[in-house]
């Protein structure tokens, strides 16, 4: 079954990814609509999202991941200034788009999606950088 996703510009109104075997399995699932990249949190990671908000703001990076043998591939890191940053790296198959570099000028929104009574709850959301890289992983922190 497909991931269905209902949009209200940048937050998601209601999706079926939490019934889906994809969640049911442990998979993240990033969803790119109206300027945000929206990462839908499996409840049996839910942990993580403690990592994540600590976060001032995140760096998504893409680029091929080698050792992967993937020629595009996402790694997004919650940077909160310290020497080992919250990181995920994704293939393309985790996302409904690849974010694609954002207008001169402007930056993404990153936000956290957790399941909540049955519904998509924001649990986070974070200013979050863009930039294409040599290669992943990269984890360096961002020079603007």
């Amino acid at each position: 079954m497909d991931i269905i996703i209902e949009n209200d510009g940048q937050d998601i109104a209601a999706t079926n990814y939490w019934a889906l075997a994809m969640e049911e399995a442990g998979k993240l699932y990033v969803s790119v609509n109206a300027g945000a990249i929206r990462v839908l949190v499996p409840r049996a990671l839910r942990r993580i999202i403690v990592d994540m908000r600590t976060a001032e703001y995140c760096i998504l990076s893409r680029g091929p991941w080698p050792r992967m043998e993937l020629q595009e591939a996402v790694e997004i890191i919650w940077e909160d200034m310290s020497d080992n940053p919250f990181a995920l790296h994704l293939s393309p198959e985790s996302f409904d788009l690849l974010p694609a570099e954002p207008p001169a000028g402007r930056d993404w929104v990153c936000s956290v999606w957790e399941c909540r009574k049955g519904k998509p709850h924001k649990a986070l959301e974070r200013l979050c950088h863009w930039r294409r890289v040599a290669s992943l992983p990269c984890l360096k922190p961002w020079k603007g």
